[in-house]
């Protein structure tokens, strides 16, 4: 535990935050250093095949127990951390034992993290809470789960008798800003089902996510002085002012939906008098409904250019990622493995529907089976971030059980 809680300190403090927008791969020189970390930790940990490439991915392989399936499974983080908030300079609180009281932060006057506002860390009197010191997020997500599998590995290697397949690690970049699968190689991973370990508290086993699609929406005008503008100006931010304002509020926004429901979401604008461009999210678990939402975003622009004569509203959509579900149901042992790994453990199994993606549901697209375990990240994105030492712990347990039903064959 102590190992652990060490090491995850460790890796949180190397600003590793993509930037959106870089050209170079990968986004932020962070993410090589803590790869360079990784890779040296694990060729003096006495992995095999460790390899750091030019693009920032690490791989590395825990040998198979002898007798075991051949089936190799892989074990994926990723290093970086959200543009969203600050990941400069990140100073872990190990707040332990926790009181169940409120927590403060040193750097931070006013910043509260209560458990009145919080169910899960109301639940975690008496375990280590690890935050940061208000000023930045703390970077748990993903580096609790790198932690985990680094950790795992090392119980592993110094346990040669504990059954499991051939493992293979792999650490990823870009992750945050859509480009975490882009650089890692399917065939040189070489594995018939992966677990990314990006998810919350404990015992969740994320079976099916959201598809996603991009919209970018370049909305045209006619920039001239305001002096003389009269019947002459068409003014591109009110247009983009006017074509958010026409989105659905009440049945298809994240602020309005819940469980299976899907929404837009506009969470981008940037721009001037002559050219605005908004970026809008959509999301769904239906794939085939992310057509109907591009179709509604075509029709208010159609609407908008007709109602404003030299004006132009361009559409694009970009594909993001799949629901993993889909892919999942080609191999059914991944989560059936997962979920009675997880009662092994000593918990209660909870297979989930996540509004959002992962990796895995990019790699799941790809042809990589992969659901995402919990590995106790709270509060993503935010300087109110938060893990808990206990659950890293627990999704350390659930891999090696998952591990030994993989080597059997059989849950």
């Amino acid at each position: 535990m102590n190992r652990l809680l060490e090491a995850f300190c460790r890796y949180a403090r190397v600003d590793t935050m993509a930037v959106e927008g870089s050209r170079i791969v990968p986004s932020s020189p962070g993410q090589l250093e803590l790869g360079r970390m990784l890779a040296e930790e694990l060729r003096a940990m006495g992995a095999w095949e460790v390899e750091h490439t030019d693009k920032g991915i690490v791989y590395a392989t825990i040998p198979p127990s002898p007798g075991s399936e051949a089936t190799v499974i892989a074990l994926i983080a990723h290093v970086d951390t959200s543009p969203e908030t600050s990941g400069s300079g990140v100073r872990p609180v190990v707040h332990s034992p926790y009181d169940g009281g409120d927590i403060l932060y040193p750097a931070a006057p006013g910043l509260v993290l209560s458990p009145l506002k919080d169910a899960d860390l109301a639940s975690l009197r008496g375990k280590t809470i690890i935050t940061s010191d208000g000023t930045t997020l703390l970077g748990a997500d993903d580096k609790a789960g790198v932690a985990v599998i680094m950790e795992t590995a090392r119980r592993l290697l110094e346990n040669p008798a504990w059954p499991r397949p051939g493992i293979r690690i792999c650490f990823t970049c870009d992750e945050e800003i859509g480009r975490g699968t882009d650089h890692v190689d399917l065939a040189k991973l070489g594995a018939s089902v992966a677990y990314t370990l990006d998810g919350g508290g404990t015992a969740e086993i994320d079976a099916a996510t959201f598809s996603a699609d991009l919209a970018v929406i370049r909305v045209r005008g006619i920039n001239i002085h305001p002096s003389i503008a009269k019947g002459r100006m068409v003014n591109a931010v009110r247009l983009a002012a006017i074509f958010i304002d026409r989105l659905p509020r009440q049945f298809l926004s994240p602020e309005t939906t819940m469980d299976d429901q899907g929404f837009l979401h506009p969470y981008r604008i940037e721009g001037g008098v002559a050219e605005t461009r908004i970026q809008v999210l959509l999301r769904d678990f239906d794939t085939k409904a992310l057509a109907g939402q591009a179709a509604m975003l075509r029709e208010i622009a159609s609407h908008l250019e007709r109602e404003f004569p030299g004006s132009g509203i361009e559409v694009e959509v970009r594909p993001q990622y799949r629901n993993m579900a889909d892919g999942l149901a080609a191999e059914p042992r991944a989560v059936a493995f997962a979920e009675e790994a997880t009662r092994r453990a000593g918990m209660i199994p909870r297979v989930t529907r996540v509004r959002g993606g992962t990796d895995g549901s990019r790699f799941t697209e790809k042809g990589l089976p992969c659901p995402n375990l919990s590995c106790g990240e709270h509060n993503l994105h935010s300087p109110l971030e938060w893990t808990c030492l206990e659950e890293m712990d627990a999704a350390c347990r659930v891999i090696v059980e998952l591990a030994a039903c993989w080597a059997a064959g059989r849950a």
